[in-house]
């Protein structure tokens, strides 16, 4: 029988300090300009699965800035209201980030909504390198509290997919399992979780 176990170390909280910058520190400064500034109240950033659009999301939302996310995904409708929240958020200079998988002018969108979307700043986030990526999966672990040896991080990066999502859900994984079966975190630990 499985005990229940207490969750030691829950994961970090998504924040602009604890973004991995990588080749996206103009994009990052800009976010940070518009907290600040009344010149700019939106910014369109847009990137593949993995480049950190939700992270970026995740931590404005926790500074009450309006984000609508993955763009392309919106009905007609959702089209409309979002045009009219542009709008609006221009006319009050309410703060807004939207994101999505393409530039906007290669989605699917009304013409109307992707004209607004490049209207201020567009931002395509770039993928993080491998080193990036390992500094990422550095700091997620320290942010939970573990302790990461660099040969449990290069292994992952060699032997797994090296998409950052997996990447970081798989050291969630092997954490609550090095607790599950009270035994430190060695690379045998990481193949027999991953057998």
């Amino acid at each position: 029988m499985d005990q229940l176990l207490l969750n030691i170390h829950p994961s970090p909280k998504k924040t602009l300090e604890n973004f991995v910058v990588g080749q996206n520190a103009e994009c990052l400064s800009s976010i940070k300009k518009l907290l600040t500034s009344d010149e700019l109240f939106f910014i369109y950033i847009w990137g593949e699965d993995g480049s950190g659009k939700s992270h970026l999301a995740t931590a404005l939302k926790n500074k009450k800035i309006i984000v609508v996310e993955d763009v392309e995904i919106l009905s007609d409708k959702e089209q409309i209201d979002l045009f009219n929240l542009y709008n609006e958020s221009k006319k009050t200079n309410t703060k807004l980030i939207i994101t999505g998988a393409d530039a906007p002018n290669n989605l699917n969108l009304r013409k109307d909504v992707s004209s607004r979307l490049n209207w201020q700043l567009v931002y395509q986030l770039k993928t993080l390198t491998d080193d990036e990526k390992k500094l990422a999966l550095t700091k997620h672990a320290e942010g939970k509290g573990m302790v990461l040896d660099k040969k449990i991080i290069d292994y992952c990066m060699v032997n797994l997919n090296r998409d950052l999502h997996y990447l970081i859900a798989t050291i969630d994984a092997l954490d609550e399992w090095s607790l599950k079966t009270k035994r430190p975190i060695t690379i045998p630990l990481l193949k027999q979780l991953l057998v």
